[in-house]
């Protein structure tokens, strides 16, 4: 009996094996969730920057008499490394980090983009001018920062070991068998009144969008993780579940591509950003929610910050685009006043048409802020002539007037 006591009091004198247990945890999660975001955001910036090299490879191509193809060039080879390179770490990202907190991030693309097509503006302007002109890019700028600060900070911190067992498990959960159902019925319907009803609101269009790029993002979180693991010694490529999820994440990969090619021909591309980034984020937030919990366990304070962070970087994605120029409509008739060295009539007599240099217009790196002005049908006036009576049985001919303001 005294040794049993004497054991019972030294086990009561020791540390408890678990106390330091959810402090370590937690610094790790905290450490997965950082390399995940500095990932995510380190593959959009270099996204962005690849993408507008291809931009600036094709316009100076457009604008010179070099007669080689666009794959020819240095630049856009390097534009093409540097995209597979952002590419393959915003993909990377998710292994280490969770889904609502990867997702958001591809806010950093937007503010890139909008810092790179003002630094390659070859206009000048005046600091009053450039201030009222940009205004909003920077009040837009600095809140999609703020949002992705509060994002990273108060990130909900689920890390789970992306097995084929615990993908197996997710996958038939009753909440994301009942999520799936949702979605599945949302995605018949709005399929159905944009191709029987021709509904082609951006929105239906653009959640469409959103519902697959979120089986999109969930799937690829699974392969990335499982990969990982096969990378580290536990082998996960011997789970049929891994290729299932691989095939339907290029699957709906393809089809959010086909998608979105058809609202770029239907609507603006600032639009389609601002609208697309929030609805795409939205959904794929609630996707990871169910299928991954990742808000399980998070306290209020928490989950209301996250909200908070979601909400300003979507306002500052908002105020981006939306001051960037629309585009120029197509105009489905030859224009004779767009023709470069072509003496129109107009109303206060016989001018030249200037050149217009600058018909080319490739993403934000041009500025094609007059083009509106110098791409306008003229006025042509109309001779009204008095037919005789031998003329009457001619029909005359009818004459469209247009203008500028038009």
């Amino acid at each position: 009996m005294d040794g049993a006591h004497r054991a019972a009091l030294q086990l009561q004198h020791l540390p408890p094996a678990s106390s330091a247990d959810p402090v370590s945890e937690a610094s790790f999660s905290y450490k997965e969730n950082l390399i995940g975001a500095l990932l995510a955001i380190f593959g959009h910036l270099v996204v962005s920057i690849a993408l507008n090299l291809q931009k600036y490879c094709h316009i100076r191509l457009a604008g010179s008499k070099d007669p080689r193809a666009y794959f020819k060039t240095k630049t856009w080879w390097l534009g093409l490394f540097l995209m597979l390179l952002g590419e393959l770490g915003v993909f990377a990202s998710y292994a280490f980090a969770p889904l609502s907190l990867i997702v958001p991030l591809s806010a950093v693309s937007v503010i890139a983009s909008a810092i790179i097509g003002i630094i390659f503006i070859k206009e000048k302007w005046k600091p009053k001018d450039f201030l009222r002109r940009y205004i909003l890019s920077f009040i837009g700028c600095g809140l999609a920062i703020v949002g992705t600060y509060l994002l990273v900070t108060f990130a909900p911190n689920s890390h789970e070991k992306m097995t084929g067992e615990n993908v197996i498990r997710h996958l038939v959960s009753w909440p994301f068998l009942l999520y799936m159902l949702v979605e599945i019925i949302l995605f018949c319907l709005l399929l159905y009144f944009y191709k029987e009803r021709n509904a082609n609101n951006i929105v239906v269009i653009l959640l469409l969008v959103a519902l697959l790029g979120s089986m999109t993002v969930v799937t690829v979180k699974a392969v990335a993780g499982m990969l990982v693991l096969s990378i580290q010694g536990n082998l996960q490529l011997d789970y049929p579940i891994f290729y299932v999820m691989f095939v339907c994440m290029v699957a709906t990969a393809i089809y959010q591509a086909a998608f979105l090619g058809q609202a770029s021909q239907m609507y603006d591309s600032s639009l389609i950003a601002s609208v697309g980034y929030i609805l795409s984020t939205t959904v794929a937030i609630t996707a990871g929610a169910t299928f991954y919990l990742d808000f399980l366990g998070e306290d209020v304070l928490h989950v209301c910050m996250f909200a908070l962070g979601c909400l300003i970087a979507f306002l500052g994605v908002f105020l981006i685009t939306r001051n960037r120029k629309k585009a120029i409509p197509f105009e489905p008739y030859i224009s004779m006043d767009a023709m470069p060295g072509m003496q129109n009539m107009h109303d206060k007599g016989m001018t030249v048409q200037p050149d217009l240099k600058a018909s080319f217009s490739y993403g934000a790196l041009e500025n094609n802020d007059n083009i509106s002005e110098i791409y306008a049908p003229a006025t042509l006036p109309i001779m009204q002539e008095e037919h005789g009576s031998r003329s009457a049985s001619g029909v005359p001919y009818r004459v469209l007037e247009h203008t500028k303001k038009e």
